[in-house]
């Protein structure tokens, strides 16, 4: 996996910049976090807790979506993109610019450096969401965290597969593109792309002998697994986001643990905000069904 370590972490309260609708039930928020947006990484995430006083109590965790910049190329803002879900998203979608929130990170590992060849991102739900800043990152097309990272040889493409219930919830589609991404959709219900599953896209895919040199997933779990037994059955380098519920964000609740396998072949509990939230897929241990 090669996951670079989290950088130190912080807490602040911070001015909202931007909290705009970008698809169905589904909002970027720009948060004003120069010291956050130098020095997070791709795959990271920073926990939002979007109102004063304890209702909601706990925090929600969000991937970077991407850093803005200023006019001179400095970063200066933290994009994230979510979907309202409960309490704690409705909450975060009734902010304005100005309006404070408090945050907390970098957490967890970023991505490893760019492999040599095509990547593709498989993502389901909301899982697009780390895939901006890594793609961007991969390709070269902008630099993230420590100036130790920032020297790579790039990815030769970037490919994002996408799967949503509807055409509606496909988020931030021009960014990717924008960004050199190339962009193909899968839909429940036929109203976009492919009429399926997203692992079907990338089955395709190998199916032809087409052999990424990297492929990351993120989303819901039973799309993960499937991605994972996809992956080990064409032999193919996969690692994947995992997107836990999360209490603290900082190891101490242990409410995301995930079964991992251990290098000498044992399975033991690890918690996705720490070691994680990028674990290899063959390592990553699924319910039997």
């Amino acid at each position: 996996m090669d996951a670079v370590a989290p950088s130190c972490v912080a807490q602040r309260t911070v001015a909202v910049l931007e909290n705009r609708a970008v698809a169905r039930d589904t909002y970027r928020i720009r948060l004003d976090d120069p010291e956050m947006a130098r020095a997070i990484l791709p795959g990271q995430f920073l926990m939002i807790r979007p109102a004063a006083g304890t209702d909601p109590l706990l925090g929600r965790p969000f991937a970077l979506y991407d850093v803005a910049r200023s006019a001179d190329g400095s970063p200066a803002a933290i994009d994230v993109v979510y979907l309202v879900l409960g309490r704690g998203t409705a909450a975060l979608a009734e902010r304005r610019p100005g309006d404070r929130v408090t945050v907390w990170g970098p957490l967890g590992n970023g991505f490893g450096p760019a492999p040599a060849g095509p990547v593709v991102f498989v993502a389901g739900g909301i899982g697009q969401t780390p895939f901006l800043a890594l793609g961007r990152w991969w390709l070269g097309r902008a630099a993230y965290g420590a100036d130790r990272i920032h020297h790579q040889e790039p990815a030769t493409s970037a490919t994002l597969l996408y799967g949503v219930r509807t055409s509606a919830l496909a988020a931030g589609v021009g960014d990717f593109e924008s960004a050199g991404i190339a962009v193909e959709l899968a839909t429940d219900d036929g109203s976009a792309g492919h009429h399926g599953f997203v692992t079907d896209l990338l089955a395709r895919r190998l199916e032809r002998g087409e052999r990424p040199a990297k492929v990351v997933g993120c989303g819901p779990p039973p799309m993960l697994a499937a991605l994972a037994r996809l992956a080990a059955r064409h032999d193919v380098p996969c690692d994947l986001s995992l997107e836990n519920h999360m209490s603290c964000g900082f190891g101490a609740c242990f409410s995301c643990v995930a079964p991992i396998r251990q290098p000498d072949g044992s399975v033991d509990l690890r918690r996705v905000c720490v070691e994680g939230p990028i674990f290899p897929a063959n390592d990553v241990v699924w319910p039997q069904t």
